[in-house]
């Protein structure tokens, strides 16, 4: 199995590159380009589907022969939700960037007849999860109650500082529908400051896989299987984009059994 860490190859360019082949599974594909303004990314769907990820910065934009315009705006992951664009198998998508632009390009296999569209902040309402030490932020990006793509499932999540997050842990490593559904899923990483550092653990209930990592700014963790909670630690604010995407575009875990007293807690 490949390491379930993946650092930026840089600070410039496509710094981040997770495709089905090199992450060896076969659903989710994870890039990240940081761009200087002026610059241009473009790429081509085939037989998947891409939703692009306006991290920071703004870029225009266009999928197919339509013009989007110029979208994004947050100079900082940490401050509010995000743009965002879908873009169906068998197209074409185009980013120019107007300022430093960080895009994350999420995609998954394609399917359906579904149609490109710009997905603004506000599209879904943020939603805070947990209590206590176990409070986080989510900003859903395409959920799966949004009908608007064939596998993707994308959201954002703020992890304050000294709190954990995707806690307690949790799994979705079964196609056992209606209790556990199968969902890959990569999570980028931001600290703020960004000198901090986090962690996460990816591990089974045998064992046989199970992997702490050291996180910084920028990283990549995959999840392959398993559960695999986060922790922030005090004074650095955690941000993680996750993608998702499985045999059926369906978000149902299962707590690990051992730990779901916390939920009574």
């Amino acid at each position: 199995m490949p390491n379930l860490k993946v650092k930026p190859s840089g600070t410039h360019g496509r710094v981040t590159h997770v495709t089905p082949e090199n992450a060896g599974w076969t659903y989710v594909g994870f890039d990240l380009h940081r761009m200087k303004p002026g610059e241009t990314v473009s790429g081509e769907t085939g037989d998947r589907e891409v939703c692009l990820v306006w991290v920071t910065g703004k870029g225009k934009a266009s999928a197919g022969t339509k013009d989007f315009g110029t979208l994004g705006g947050r100079m900082s992951p940490f401050e509010g939700a995000p743009h965002a664009l879908y873009i169906p198998m068998e197209s074409t998508w185009s980013v120019t960037a107007e300022t430093d632009l960080e895009l994350a390009v999420c995609s998954a296999p394609g399917g359906g007849t579904y149609q490109a569209k710009a997905i603004p902040p506000g599209t879904h309402p943020q939603v805070t999860r947990g209590k206590g030490t176990n409070v986080r932020y989510v900003n859903n990006i395409m959920p799966e109650d949004d009908s608007s793509a064939h596998s993707l499932l994308v959201v954002e999540v703020i992890t304050p500082g000294g709190h954990t997050s995707s806690y307690p842990p949790h799994k979705h490593d079964q196609d056992d529908l209606p209790n556990e559904s199968f969902l890959e899923e990569t999570y980028y990483h931001r600290l703020n400051p960004p000198q901090g550092f986090a962690f996460q653990r990816v591990y089974t209930d045998d064992r046989s896989l199970d992997e702490a990592m050291a996180l910084e700014d920028g990283d990549v963790t995959l999840v392959p299987k398993g559960y695999h909670p986060c922790a922030a630690c005090h004074g650095y604010d955690l941000y993680y984009l996750n993608v998702m995407a499985g045999p059926q575009r369906i978000w149902k875990f299962h707590n690990a059994a051992e730990h779901e007293w916390l939920l009574k807690a």
